[in-house]
């Protein structure tokens, strides 16, 4: 008797542990499945198409890759519910015509430089895109990113009432400082010299008495052809050579003073961008970083062997300014920061803040980094 009221006591307690598991497990499996992340993206998240027109050609290094990146990248990360469609320059709308059709939602967005905009927003604007003896990448990264510098670029088209949204998305390597078709020994070769020379950098060899001016990348080679010019910057050596210009100017010239980076921009609709969710946004923040990071490392991969084949094979000459004539290059610049800032406010916070940045920064800059010799050195 006693070994059967021990069976039963046995079979009782375990069904009533049976139970008491099954009882325990029932909800938290259904608190996990409610708190699938993929399933709650699956059923929160909209599809997402974004028209993105392009300011350059896809074939170009950089300018244009970058846009590819965020085509291939973004719908894999995103599970697909973020779709990108890129249209080549001018087949949606003329470049210079891409904030407002941004702004206005007629395309969700697009991929340039914000100095496109600078006759609607102001010269400021083409601090983010390249500053006269500026910040090398990595410094202009850390200002951007963990200074004021993205905060700064939004406030670029908020006060000017622009309904976009910005994001840092692509710096370049270095710009030659431009292809000339005489060399220029000093400064007083600028005087009275035609050349196509980009933003602040063009307005800084102005002052020296160089006839600037602006043209888009596709009209350089023919203006150089026809001597229209004498000379012209427009990239990196990887994408001046396939403009051609070594074929009618063979005098390249470095460093690019006037922009050690190069940096551009994607613009998307304020009310596209509201529409995301929360993820759908981290996506774009976290992928735009990531095009900036690849674009600037595909930059950096290719410029010495275009260099070289310049020289061996086109009968290109790489020539250095001397440190007189980046002298001369550096106080003319510093008078065009002063003349702006006295005419913009806003201009000047943006200089002033940069500035401010780079003091802080410099210290680290003089001693964490091995110093750069001259070519030939």
């Amino acid at each position: 008797m006693k070994n059967r009221f021990r069976s039963l006591f046995v079979i009782g307690l375990c069904i009533f542990l049976a139970g008491f598991f099954l009882n325990a497990c029932a909800p938290e499996q259904s608190a996990e499945k409610a708190a699938d992340p993929a399933e709650k993206v699956a059923k929160t998240d909209d599809t997402v198409l974004l028209k993105i027109p392009l300011a350059y050609p896809t074939a170009l290094p950089g300018l244009g890759t970058v846009g590819i990146y965020l085509q291939e990248k973004v719908p894999l990360v995103s599970g697909n519910t973020i779709q990108i469609k890129l249209y080549e320059p001018k087949k949606l709308l003329p470049p210079f015509e891409m904030l407002d059709a941004v702004s206005n939602g007629k395309v969700e967005g697009c991929i340039a430089v914000s100095g496109y905009w600078s006759g609607k927003t102001g010269n400021v604007a083409n601090f983010f895109t390249a500053v006269p003896f500026g910040p090398e990448a990595p410094e202009f990264l850390a200002w951007a990113y963990y200074g004021n510098g993205l905060k700064l670029w939004q406030e670029l088209y908020d006060r000017k009432n622009y309904n976009v949204k910005v994001l840092l998305c692509g710096i370049l390597s270095p710009e030659t400082s431009g292809w000339y078709k005489k060399e220029i020994k000093t400064v007083a070769g600028f005087k009275g010299l035609p050349i196509r020379f980009f933003g602040l950098g063009g307005q800084a060899l102005a002052k020296l008495g160089a006839s600037v001016q602006l043209l888009p990348g596709g009209e350089i080679f023919g203006a150089l052809e026809k001597n229209v010019i004498e000379g012209s910057e427009f990239s990196m050596p990887a994408v001046d050579t396939l403009l051609g210009f070594y074929k009618v100017a063979k005098f390249n010239y470095f460093p690019g003073w006037h922009q050690q980076s190069t940096f551009t921009e994607l613009l998307i609709n304020k009310d596209v961008w509201n529409k995301m969710s929360p993820t759908q946004q981290a996506i774009m923040e976290e992928m735009a970083k990531a095009g900036t990071i690849d674009s600037m490392a595909f930059s950096e991969s290719i410029q010495s062997k275009v260099m070289k084949t310049n020289v061996e094979k086109h009968g290109v000459k790489n020539m250095y300014w001397s440190d007189e004539m980046l002298a001369q290059f550096k106080k003319a610049w510093e008078e065009v920061a002063v003349e702006e800032s006295a005419k913009d406010p806003f201009f000047k916070k943006v200089n002033d803040d940069l500035n401010a940045f780079r003091t802080e920064y410099q210290l680290w800059k003089d001693y964490g980094f091995l110093p750069r010799p001259k070519p030939g050195k």
